[in-house]
């Protein structure tokens, strides 16, 4: 069983955030699923998994301080693309593609999206 039915990050411009997300999700394999209106859209595979809504209570969205979203890549090649095409869509490097030493094969990249949350890309698969 999964562990989460879905994360949500918020944002303050959906129409930049949905073009960011299409763009950067669609190099990992994953698509906008549907639209809420103007209160927000989801990604995912084939299910909902990942949303940016505005906030609910009508305060601007922020970032969480220390908090990171990471989504699976099928690739190492997909996880820089992920890189290049977030910095390509004005997100901001947080952390080059490469190694990671904290699990076997652990491939990843970082970037922060243009709301200002953390996301990454791991791929697990060996070289």
């Amino acid at each position: 069983m999964a562990m989460f039915t879905h994360v949500t990050v918020g944002t303050n411009d959906l129409v930049k955030a949905r073009s960011f997300y299409d763009s950067v999700l669609g190099t990992l394999g994953y698509k906008r699923l549907t639209d809420l209106g103007d209160g927000g859209s989801i990604w995912g595979e084939s299910a909902p998994e990942f949303f940016v809504l505005k906030p609910a209570n009508g305060q601007p969205a922020c970032f969480a301080n220390g908090g990171t979203i990471s989504f699976t890549a099928p690739s190492r090649a997909a996880v820089a693309a992920f890189h290049k095409t977030a910095l390509a869509a004005g997100g901001k490097d947080e952390g080059a593609v490469g190694p990671r030493d904290w699990a076997p094969n652990a491939y990843a990249a970082y970037a922060r999206d243009l709301d200002g949350n953390k996301i990454a890309a791991y791929c697990f698969r060996p070289e």
